[in-house]
């Protein structure tokens, strides 16, 4: 969760709770002090909103990272490429991982697709990530919810199980 989400190119989001979601499943994680990896986007594109230098970058306050969480660095919408994240978890003999985070149908996406691929058992938490109004190759403008609900329905099954917030806690 960086502050470049909340800049206005981006548009009309979807789940304004998503912050407060991830947020509770961080201090539910570091209660029993089960493993967290924060991925941070730091683009190398000259005008994106998380490119170095820019406030964006940086990690919301509500679910920066603790002492001694990794952070991957990811340059591409996949945490996995070019990254140390499947060394970090294999180092762990971590092979569940529970996503949260922006965008739905960028970066959540396809690092639950990578993962998946590379045998890890995925759960998405629908309610703790979100996306934002897109518009497609012919002009028609998607909402926030249907581009959301999309990506999850893509993952639903062969890359991921999708879950709430909630559904997480209760096991």
């Amino acid at each position: 969760m960086q502050g470049a989400i909340d800049d206005p190119s981006w548009g009309r989001r979807n789940n304004p709770d998503a912050e407060r979601h991830i947020a509770r499943l961080l201090e539910h994680w570091r209660a029993r002090a089960w493993p967290v990896v924060h991925v941070q986007h730091v683009s190398r594109e000259p005008h994106s909103t998380f490119r170095p230098g820019q406030p964006g970058v940086d990690f919301k306050p509500a679910t920066a990272p603790g002492a001694g969480e990794p952070v991957v660095v990811k340059h591409t919408p996949s945490a996995f490429a070019g990254t140390e994240l499947t060394a970090l978890l294999e180092a762990q003999a971590i092979g569940q991982l529970v996503l949260t985070g922006f965008i739905t149908n960028n970066s959540v996406e396809t690092t639950a697709r990578v993962a998946a691929t590379l045998g890890f058992q995925v759960r998405v938490v629908a309610d703790a990530t979100a996306t934002f109004d897109r518009r497609d190759l012919d002009g028609r403008l998607w909402s926030a919810e249907d581009v959301h609900a999309l990506s999850l329905s893509n993952l639903s099954g062969e890359y991921a199980t999708v879950v709430t917030t909630d559904q997480i806690l209760d096991t």
